[in-house]
């Protein structure tokens, strides 16, 4: 549900005193308030994230496999309420951009691009993506930032646009990121740099060292969007994603209702 402004009028007794305009009633010298109704039709943008951590997966799906589905059955239910959808996708650049639009061709379009689209690089930047976000958008609208939040930097942009619009962060994760198996010594390569390393997965110490630092990212993270009110989704691929979207929906509801 979105609220677009109407008019202001004379306070009157049993007005919500949040909704005064100050400006008016300090020029009237009377109180005014602020009157708004609830648009009917809204703009949901898509912003995912194709850097290369997203190929990442051990359970059914990898990360981006994942990204994709939960973005298409958030599109379908933008054309089921009649709203616009819109996509952005990115890396450490806006790879591609297609303007919020109705229709079943549209949405079939965006799912196509979530599905197939090949990223030409391979790096991550939030903060970019979101600056592009900040010059396209005019007006208010819904967006899920649908990413695994590998990256720094950008959380003050994101704080300042999620003012403007509706931010919602979808985390996706793998098990395995911060819990790797006894396999003996294994070649790991940076999915987004190409850096290989060579790590003795029985090593207790490093197991340790691991959760611990994966750990901190995750709080680090939540602090972060709850500092700035941003709703957020944690989804991992050893799970079904469903059921938690429809609670956070729900939440929602009560919340704004």
């Amino acid at each position: 549900r979105g609220m677009e402004f109407h008019e202001v009028r004379e306070y009157v007794p049993g007005d919500d005193i949040r909704s005064i305009d100050w400006n008016v009633t300090a020029r009237s010298g009377h109180p005014y308030v602020k009157k708004f109704i609830e648009e009917r039709e809204l703009m949901v943008i898509i912003m995912a994230d194709m850097s290369g951590s997203g190929s990442f997966g051990t359970r059914n799906k990898t990360k981006m496999e994942l990204m994709a589905e939960i973005g298409a059955v958030l599109s379908f239910s933008a054309i089921k309420n009649n709203d616009k959808i819109g996509l952005l996708l990115f890396t450490d650049k806006v790879e591609k951009f297609i303007p919020p639009k109705k229709g079943r061709p549209h949405v079939l379009r965006v799912i196509r691009e979530l599905l197939y689209y090949k990223p030409e690089s391979k790096k991550t930047s939030i903060n970019l993506a979101l600056e592009y976000l900040g010059k396209v958008l005019k007006k208010r609208a819904v967006v899920f930032l649908i990413s695994d939040f590998m990256d720094s930097g950008y959380e003050r942009l994101l704080g300042i646009l999620n003012k403007r619009h509706d931010i919602i962060g979808i985390s996706i994760t793998d098990p395995r990121e911060k819990d790797i198996p006894d396999i003996g010594l294994v070649e790991f390569e940076d999915a987004e740099t190409g850096e290989v390393l060579f790590l003795d997965t029985g090593d207790d110490l490093l197991k340790r060292e691991l959760i611990k630092r994966r750990t901190a990212f995750t709080d680090a993270r939540t602090r972060a969007f709850r500092s700035m009110g941003l709703d957020s989704i944690d989804i991992s691929t050893d799970k079904p994603y469903i059921e938690p979207l429809i609670l956070f929906f729900k939440a929602r509801a009560k919340r704004f209702r």
